[in-house]
């Protein structure tokens, strides 16, 4: 009787240690606030542990291996970078580990950003790596894009110029009947004039209508985004437009070239894309800023030049001219 007694004293003995080790498993972590941790890719969990020490976040890089080899899961640690915070165990910061629930972090490029401006934003990120050109012209779609510390420029560039690929087909796939342009290629530089020109939404279809009609009509299309863009690359001009700017032939000035640019002057959103293949059916063939950024339109010169003098009077009353 004594010797079962004995017996049941070292299985609870056990018990209690096995508890013990099981409850130091569960909270045994040294975090303080909230810390991010990096798992550079290849590492192994005895490299990581090792980190995990030297960071004063566990207190045991032999104890997290012991217990994560009796208790843990067998998946393998991913790389990346990890949210770690004071309320997680070496058991949550193992299955955090395991499950690839890595920090993100957002680059959003603004509708209408021409690529040069893509270009300095991403070099600018210092958690991103590598180099990269200045991605063409209209090869960007414009959206907020997740990354990673650590991750190549060069990646994030390509999944904007794939989102941009993906989103032309799709609306080419649903463009309305009798539209201005021929090609996916057409559309492209098209809505990069109508993303420039408007900075008011609801008239993007309206402003996309009026090139259409100018494209048809074999007209000039005397867009002012085309005369800026070649000096430029995209980037604001700072000053009024010259006229020896207006009068300069190349491959982008409409004012002096009939038809299309010879590529896009910016990165268009979607809804700028959209409004060119579904543009507004009217007969307008004039605009002028109205001072708001929107837009008067007309039909005829004989109106379009009564708005234009309304307009430069209300603008000289105001003090802007």
């Amino acid at each position: 009787m004594k010797r079962f007694g004995l017996i049941l004293v070292i299985l609870a003995v056990i018990a209690g240690a096995g508890l013990f080790f099981a409850q130091s498993y569960i909270g045994d972590a040294s975090i303080e606030e909230d810390t991010p941790f990096i798992i550079p890719a290849g590492s192994s969990l005895t490299a990581v542990a090792g980190k995990l020490e030297e960071e004063g976040l566990i207190t045991s890089a032999d104890g997290f291996l012991l217990r994560a080899k009796l208790f843990g899961s067998s998946d393998p640690i991913q790389a990346g970078e990890f949210a770690l915070t004071p309320d997680m165990g070496q058991g949550d910061i193992l299955a955090a580990f395991q499950s690839g629930d890595v920090i993100r972090r957002f680059v959003t490029i603004p509708e209408g950003m021409p690529s040069i401006l893509v270009y300095e934003k991403l070099m600018a990120e210092d958690l991103l790596t590598g180099e990269i050109d200045v991605p063409l012209e209209g090869s960007v779609l414009p959206d907020t894009y997740a990354y990673e510390r650590g991750q190549d420029r060069g990646e994030i560039v390509e999944q904007m110029q794939t989102a941009m690929d993906k989103y032309l087909a799709e609306a080419w796939a649903q463009r309305g009947p009798d539209i201005a342009v021929e090609t996916i290629r057409e559309a492209l530089v098209l809505a990069s004039i109508v993303e420039k020109e408007t900075g008011t939404p609801e008239e993007r279809r309206t402003v996309a209508g009026l090139y259409s009609n100018r494209v048809k009509a074999g007209m000039l299309l005397q867009a002012d985004p085309t005369i800026i863009y070649p000096i430029t690359k995209g980037k604001p001009l700072g000053r009024r437009i010259r006229q020896s700017e207006i009068a300069a032939v190349n491959g982008y000035n409409t004012y002096t070239r009939v038809g299309l640019p010879e590529g896009p002057i910016t990165n268009p959103g979607r809804e700028s894309i959209a409004a060119v293949l579904n543009p507004e059916p009217h007969n307008y063939l004039f605009m002028v800023a109205d001072g708001t950024g929107g837009h008067e339109f007309n039909a005829d010169l004989e109106g379009h030049n009564a708005a234009v003098e309304k307009w430069y009077r209300i603008r000289r009353e105001r003090g802007e001219m």
